[in-house]
């Protein structure tokens, strides 16, 4: 049995821990409310000089790291960008001042020339992280890559195999495990605060918009030509259990289906599009007139112009003309809106993972249970109870995207590359290929109907 922790020195450990993140209250010691801070500035000092690097892929992604770039210009630098729609490539290249011989409209064009940067971010469309990044590798350049790392379990091994051979850094975009609230989770798993761990319920509320809008009518609604939604939305989750729990999976049983959005259970009036006089378009919670034009939500997909009276306009055009504005009952979407995920760790420990779209809200929920504490979180706060005193402890955090996680990892995969380290990451391709194989054998699970071994 592990020592047990008096409340004092719980509250130092985790005031410290961390190298001040967190500020904590030492006064009253009945319900005590310790609040996660997000740091205004970066921890890490500024490399000699910044880290310079080619973004593939313009989006709402490749724009997050960019805007890193920009916040932070002595830490990363933004010298080129590869990016088909045009709109999106003006817009990068006048953000980032890129000179117009560094501005390309496809991936391969980069690797036409001799290297000339330290890096290439990654955040071009799923179906296209293989190629440039086994391209990438082979030219000795540092990768940062957008998750999920490659659409098959063999393409992921092979980017592992390559980034062995070519000493290269590749960091996944696994945000979550720098985030405040997930880093404060694993500490108090790691230190014994809640005894040994027995098992952990994890929820991905993906909200209903969210899901018609990605996984119905959106760039990932065909699985085959992107990833199960198992990786495409939840590797994320995936990934932060394992590294929580500290130990490999060893089985996996998977339960999930597409039950809604589906041509069964369109309404009759239903037409092929919103913006084609649908008779329940006003009664449909998923209208794209709704949701895009009269709300005005999501709107990000659609490069809108700069002049605000022709953004409406635009935004029916869009309507009329792409996936976002037919009907989610009638489009060729065959993601399952509903996955429940059964994890054996070594030593026993179990893990519940249930992915949902059916729900109002978004914000991950989880429980952990352990020997001689709990801890309930929603990645607003979290609480830890000790079962020998009752005593209950409230983690309130501070947060943005991802909890925060963005910027913290981006700043990590600067330092790792600046000073040719991958140590310095927690995404390692090592510890992300092994995730990534847990999600590709939960689809296996699912889609077989039985138990499968996690074969590293």
């Amino acid at each position: 049995m592990k020592k047990e922790i008096s409340r004092r020195n719980l509250l130092k450990t985790l005031g410290f821990a961390t190298g001040g993140i967190l500020t904590v209250p030492l006064h009253g010691f009945s319900t005590p409310n310790i609040r996660v801070h997000i740091p205004n500035k970066l921890k890490n000092p500024a490399p000699e000089k910044p880290v310079t690097a080619i973004t593939l892929g313009a989006g709402n992604r490749g724009n997050v790291y960019g805007d890193f770039a920009m916040k932070f210009p002595d830490h990363l630098n933004i010298i080129g960008v590869a990016e088909p729609i045009k709109i999106r490539n003006e817009r990068y290249c006048t953000k980032h001042n890129i000179k117009p011989e560094n501005s390309f409209d496809t991936w391969e064009q980069v690797f036409e020339r001799p290297k000339f940067a330290d890096a290439i971010i990654i955040t071009t469309p799923d179906n296209l992280h293989y190629d440039p990044c086994m391209k990438a590798l082979s030219m000795g350049y540092d990768i940062l890559l957008e998750k999920p790392i490659a659409p098959t379990e063999k393409e992921c091994r092979d980017i592992l195999a390559l980034a062995k051979t070519t000493n290269r850094i590749v960091g996944v975009c696994h945000v979550l495990r720098y985030s405040p609230y997930f880093i404060k989770l694993r500490e108090l798993i790691q230190n014994g605060s809640i005894g040994e761990l027995i098992s952990i319920q994890h929820i991905e509320p993906i909200e209903h918009i969210h899901m018609s809008h990605s996984y119905v009518r959106g760039n990932w609604h065909n699985s085959k030509e992107t990833t199960p939604i198992i990786l495409a939305k939840s590797c994320h989750d995936l990934d932060i259990l394992r590294w929580m729990v500290g130990k490999p999976c060893k089985k996996v049983s998977a339960f999930g289906d597409l039950k809604w959005f589906k041509k069964e259970n369109k309404p009759e009036g239903a037409t092929p599009r919103c913006t084609d006089g649908c008779t329940v378009e006003n009664e449909c919670p998923y209208s794209a007139l709704k949701i895009y034009y009269r709300e005005r939500q999501r709107n990000y997909v659609f490069d809108l112009p700069e002049d605000t009276d022709k953004q409406a306009e635009a935004v029916l055009n869009y309507l009329k003309t792409t996936n976002y504005g037919r009907c989610v009952y009638q489009m060729d979407n065959d993601q399952p809106d509903h996955y429940v995920t059964n994890l054996q760790f070594e030593d026993g420990i179990t893990a519940a993972f249930s992915m949902e779209a059916f729900t109002s809200y978004e914000g991950r929920r989880t429980r952990i249970m352990g020997s001689h504490g709990d801890i309930v979180g929603d990645m607003s706060k979290f609480v830890y109870t000790n079962f020998l005193t009752n005593e209950e402890t409230v983690f309130e955090l501070d947060s943005d995207s991802h909890g925060g996680g963005d910027w913290n990892l981006a700043a990590d995969w600067v330092k790792a590359v600046s000073q040719q380290n991958p140590d310095l990451l927690s995404s390692t391709i090592d510890a992300s290929v092994e995730s990534h194989i847990m999600g590709f054998t939960a689809e296996k699970s699912r889609i077989e109907g039985q138990t499968e071994n996690v074969i590293l």
